[in-house]
């Protein structure tokens, strides 16, 4: 890209990160700075407001940048991973939105300890929910780096170096400053956007064909140098067992992995019923299942008109393939249009990444406070000290996920967000389904499902080709990998929920029948909930 090309990309950015820090500074003149007003914005948010938030929080950078590119170098396998993250929502929307606003006040810790031991149980989600929220903030510190390798090259290492920190940098400001109040309001800035920009994209891939879907799909299959089996199943996923098993892994995380993501789970105490917490789900499905429409598109568009050998020669991970479509869509390089349309795309990522930190770092930061600092302080503290605790988390979470997203910036930004869900239905959705469900679960249980879901899920990870082992791995130049996967979905979660099972039925204690009866009152009829 030109210097001029360069100045427009970075004015909108700008503009974008302007119009965030001004919302931040008005809500931390207006907020009071409870508990509440911290971690759920005072639940004053309505269906919509809350449905275009967990919009915004939901699709990040895996599905604007890392989905297209999948589509471009493996095809129908990228599509795959779509119809995970859209068919996820339907666990979250038929078991657990309205029963979780009703069982918990700030982290889905509290569903569970509604009816168990406390401290143990807070100490192991809280350890869970910090696990999950980490590896999704790795996917935006790497899609911030992709921005920065468009636009400076590969020869802007340093500059990618203070690009990430700078995101780390503005997602401690938002959240310990606005808390959720102001990160709700730049979801919803930003899902505005993503959408606007994602729109504008699909429709001129679109009329680029003539809105001819079926020659823009043979386009791409004719250019992607697989012929038709570009859009075929098996491209990726079907080469040996080793390969369909990996896709079996994939499915399960990411259909399951929403139902146990603590930053979507807090989002529904964001409204002040259960029944808005329903309609937030109504309204995210929507626009949700909209954008990954649009991202097919523009995926099987990069395919057809910029090619899977300009794109992986950009990126091996395939991350910069929405970006190359708009340069080829206004003109090329040197080209006026092009320079403008690149510039939206990557005012866009940046917002999508910025909003999606600001919503892990909020929600790791709860966890460390309201689970893991609430469950070993001293009771004779004051209650207020949890809000600080947690701006201090905000401030630690940021500074480790700048460290991990520069080691693993050549990883697609979609693979991690895949170990994310598989880590999140490993270990938290077990322990919600048995809490809610379950009139037996014990103690023990919970603990059990927790650990021995988490445990296993990031040791496959560690063990795994994402690791070492291949040329595409986190460390490329050694070789440790044992276990054959890259997701380990189709291990981690029976463990999950074959170690809550076991640990419940070699329980000493027996279940605490009231506090069941009570919660399940509640879950089902909101009396009591906060």
């Amino acid at each position: 890209m030109t210097g001029d090309h360069q100045t427009l990309t970075l004015l909108l950015c700008s503009v974008f990160v302007a119009v965030t820090l001004a919302i931040t500074a008005w809500v931390s003149r207006t907020r009071h700075g409870s508990a509440e007003e911290f971690y759920v914005g005072g639940r004053l948010f309505s269906p919509m407001e809350n449905g275009f938030a967990i919009a915004g929080d939901y699709a990040s950078a895996a599905s604007f940048l890392g989905v297209p590119g999948l589509i471009v170098l493996v095809g129908y396998d990228g599509v795959l991973y779509v119809v995970g993250f859209l068919v996820g929502w339907l666990v979250v929307l038929f078991l657990l939105a309205e029963l979780v606003r009703n069982c918990g006040r700030f982290t889905f810790a509290d569903v569970v300890a509604a009816r168990m031991a406390e401290r143990p149980v807070r100490l192991a989600a809280g350890t869970s929910s910090v696990t999950v929220c980490l590896l999704y903030l790795v996917a935006q510190m790497v899609g911030a780096g992709t921005l920065v390798a468009l636009l400076l090259g590969r020869t802007g290492g340093a500059a990618q170096v203070w690009t990430v920190t700078g995101v780390g940098v503005l997602m401690v400001l938002y959240v310990s400053l606005g808390g959720m109040r102001a990160t709700t309001w730049i979801q919803i800035v930003k899902a505005v956007v993503l959408l606007a920009g994602t729109l504008a994209l699909t429709v001129l891939v679109l009329v680029r064909f003539h809105g001819d879907v079926n020659r823009l799909l043979l386009t791409a299959a004719a250019h992607s140098g697989h012929g038709d089996a570009f859009l075929a199943p098996g491209l990726r996923y079907g080469g040996d067992w080793t390969a369909r098993l990996d896709f079996l892994s994939l499915g399960l995380a990411l259909v399951l992995g929403t139902g146990g993501l603590p930053h979507i789970l807090a989002r529904f105490y964001t409204v002040p019923t259960a029944r808005a917490a329903r309609r937030s789900a109504l309204w995210a499905i929507g626009l949700i299942g909209v954008f990954y429409l649009m991202t097919i598109v523009l995926g099987f568009g990069a395919a057809a008109l910029v090619g899977p050998d300009a794109v992986r020669g950009s990126n091996a991970a395939g991350n910069t393939a929405v970006p190359l479509l708009a340069l080829h869509l206004g003109g090329g390089p040197g080209s006026t249009t092009g320079a403008v349309l690149v510039a939206v795309v990557a005012a866009v990522a940046l917002a999508t990444i910025v909003a999606v930190v600001a919503g892990l770092t909020l929600s790791s930061s709860a966890a460390v406070a309201h689970d893991l600092y609430a469950a070993l302080r001293r009771r004779d503290r004051r209650p207020r000290s949890e809000v600080a605790v947690a701006r201090i988390a905000a401030v630690a979470v940021g500074a480790a996920a700048i460290a991990l997203g520069l080691l693993a910036r050549e990883l697609n930004v979609a693979v991690l967000v895949g170990l994310a869900f598989a880590v999140a239905a490993s270990a938290n959705l077990p322990v919600l389904l048995y809490s809610l469900f379950w009139r037996s679960f014990t103690t023990r249980g919970a603990v059990w499902a927790v650990y021995g879901g988490l445990v296993p899920a990031v040791l496959l990870v560690v063990l795994s080709p994402v690791v070492s082992g291949s040329p595409d791995a986190l460390f490329p130049g050694v070789d440790f990998h044992c276990f054959p996967l890259r997701n380990p979905g189709i291990v981690s979660v029976p463990l999950g929920f074959l170690a809550g099972w076991l640990g419940t039925v070699t329980s000493a204690a027996p279940p605490d029948e009231a506090r069941h009866a009570e919660t399940e009152v509640r879950s089902l009829t909101g009396a009591g909930a906060a």
